[in-house]
């Protein structure tokens, strides 16, 4: 059926903007930018920044960043999506959520409204195809004329098809509704950590190769 057809491409180009979303959500990160300075060292005072001098850039470090509790996070996301984005000050992420939720809210009340109208359908037929005295056509005149000259039985599984549907966007919904979730939470556990590079270049004997020479090192610790 064409109504059918269009109904399901619909759906499918829908489901691909939520995938999307939700690599978006997966992936997305924020790097933070290199400040080229000159060749001079510049004189900093001690602020809430730490500058570091790596190769003619400086990087900034903030040390002023308030460690985030996953516990109050995830809690806030489970209540009310984007909630913990919130808390973790990503603000950036809350179109996100809500893009994924909503869409797939959408897709939720569409299925369940055209559910209902091949279930009316289907009972319409059926009730008006009982044989004498148990014939009720009231339904039959209320339906439009594309459901009259539809067998029943594609009607039935037309009803069937959606009634699916309407299981799997509950699930997808769920599913987005975890996602925002556990995004929160592992936004604010990661605010416990410097994952700032901390690069230095060192001389010494390198044990591998058996010679001298310069190594470059990189840091990752705990703030």
């Amino acid at each position: 059926m064409l109504q059918d057809s269009y109904k399901s491409l619909k759906r499918g180009s829908l489901l691909v903007v939520l995938f999307f979303l939700a690599s978006t959500i997966c992936f997305a990160q924020k790097n933070k930018p290199l400040i080229p300075i000159g060749d001079t060292l510049p004189v900093t005072k001690k602020t809430d920044s730490i500058p570091q001098l790596i190769k003619g850039y400086t990087i900034t470090k903030d040390t002023t960043s308030k460690k985030r509790s996953p516990k109050i996070a995830a809690t806030r996301s489970a209540i009310v999506p984007g909630l913990g984005q919130i808390y973790n000050r990503k603000y950036w992420k809350l179109p996100i959520v809500y893009g994924a939720l909503g869409v797939t809210g959408y897709i939720f009340l569409d299925n369940i409204k055209t559910y209902r109208e091949y279930r009316f359908a289907y009972n319409a037929r059926y009730k008006a195809a009982l044989p004498a005295p148990n014939t009720d056509s009231t339904d039959y005149n209320k339906l439009e004329n594309i459901y009259k000259v539809i067998q029943p039985e594609s009607i039935r599984a037309a009803r069937n098809k959606f009634r699916q549907y309407v299981d799997y966007s509950v699930i997808f919904f769920i599913i987005f509704w975890g996602l925002n979730v556990v995004d929160a939470t592992v936004d604010a556990h990661l605010s416990s950590f410097d994952v700032s590079p901390n690069l230095s270049f060192k001389p010494g004997h390198s044990e591998m190769a058996g010679t001298n020479g310069i190594s470059l090192v990189m840091k990752l610790g705990k703030k």
